[in-house]
């Protein structure tokens, strides 16, 4: 079961349905196109429009997956007394005294540029259940944070 916001959803479903009404007919489109071309054992456009197909056709079933198994989490029902999904975490680097604020969103959700870090990055694992004014140490590949929880909203 994929836990995830109903912003995160709409978006699954948008780009699903992108993939299903407007790129696969596309590709479609180009199969057929290059069949009509002639000898498909060394028609390269065939070839290379196939490969796109199943490419698309492998991107569907996985958003297809997901969504089959996406639980949509209602916002009223969380807390602030501690990190959890959806929490938005103000924190602080004690090495070098900066503040950070991070969204934990489900996995499908995360996207860096808009401060959004998955649930099962080190920094979301290691924040999941603290509360304001805890210290954790987190290891990633540049080394060890220690983070200080300032402030916790939805």
């Amino acid at each position: 079961m994929e836990y995830m916001s109903q912003e995160g959803y709409d978006r699954l479903v948008a780009e699903l349905r992108e993939l299903e009404t407007v790129e696969l007919p596309r590709v479609r489109e180009a199969i057929a196109e290059a069949r009509d071309k002639g000898d498909l054992s060394e028609n390269f456009e065939y070839h290379a429009a196939k490969r796109e197909q199943s490419r698309l056709l492998g991107r569907i079933r996985f958003k297809q997956r997901v969504l089959e198994h996406a639980r949509v989490i209602d916002k009223s029902r969380l807390g602030t007394d501690k990190v959890q999904l959806l929490s938005k975490v103000e924190m602080t680097n004690l090495a070098t005294n900066t503040t950070m604020k991070y969204t934990i969103v489900s996995p499908h959700e995360a996207d860096l540029r808009e401060g959004k870090i998955s649930i099962k990055s080190p920094i979301g694992q290691a924040l999941l259940n603290k509360k304001v004014g805890d210290t954790v140490e987190v290891g990633v590949p540049a080394g060890t944070l220690r983070l200080r929880i300032d402030n916790i909203q939805l």
